[in-house]
């Protein structure tokens, strides 16, 4: 499975969240840790806001951007991510190189949610319990994609504790396979061939075509 495909898959399970009719398991927020409730909150903030811009969509899609920008993205830790999207090329780049590719990884994965939210498909998800430890800071938001005729895809938001921020996401697993290491593969194949600037000016040409 691609990255990009990755991408939008994820962000159906975020779109779905918070719809609790489409919930075969239901979790109330007061009998949840934590990590799942700011899953919970925040997806229910999405899809209010969603709703109350329905007709400013229509005339822009682009509104969506600043939606998934402003209630979506501050629950990414997206330093973090970037640094384990690149790997060991992490500390092979310059503090300048670190700056410029984490703007421009951070733009791509908000345009492609944003992108996938205009794409949405109607799916059911269910929530799975919760069964991490939250003593040990690091703890995995599962739940599974229900297909019609179908086996179901399991997904999974791996969080942590960030001790000034409060949890936040790192990573996204659908169906075992890892956002951040599917990237990994790519970039560091791209680092390889032409080169850690090669790789930041290809990102922000990718942005810029979707931005426009």
């Amino acid at each position: 499975m691609k990255a990009n495909d990755i991408l939008s898959r994820l962000f159906i399970v975020l779109s779905l969240l918070a719809s609790f009719l489409l919930f075969s398991v239901t979790v109330k927020a007061n009998n949840s840790p934590e990590p799942q409730n700011l899953v919970q909150r925040s997806i229910d903030k999405m899809l209010l806001a969603l709703k109350e811009n329905e007709d400013k969509i229509a005339k822009d899609p682009d509104a969506v951007f600043e939606l998934v920008e402003t209630i979506l993205m501050p629950n990414f830790d997206f330093a973090k991510m970037a640094k384990l999207a690149l790997g060991k090329n992490w500390r092979k780049t310059t503090a300048e190189q670190k700056q410029r590719f984490t703007k421009e990884f951070r733009l791509l994965l908000v345009r492609t949610y944003s992108t996938a939210m205009l794409e949405y498909a109607n799916e059911e998800i269910r929530l799975l319990p919760f069964k991490g430890d939250i003593k040990k800071k690091k703890v995995k938001v599962k739940m599974e994609m229900i297909q019609p005729g179908g086996p179901s895809i399991p997904m999974a938001l791996s969080m942590y504790l960030n001790n000034d921020t409060g949890w936040k996401v790192y990573d996204v697993k659908i169906d075992g396979i890892s956002l951040i290491t599917s990237y990994r593969s790519t970039f560091s194949s791209q680092i390889r061939n032409n080169g850690m600037d090669k790789l930041i000016e290809s990102l922000a040409s990718r942005n810029e075509k979707v931005k426009a």
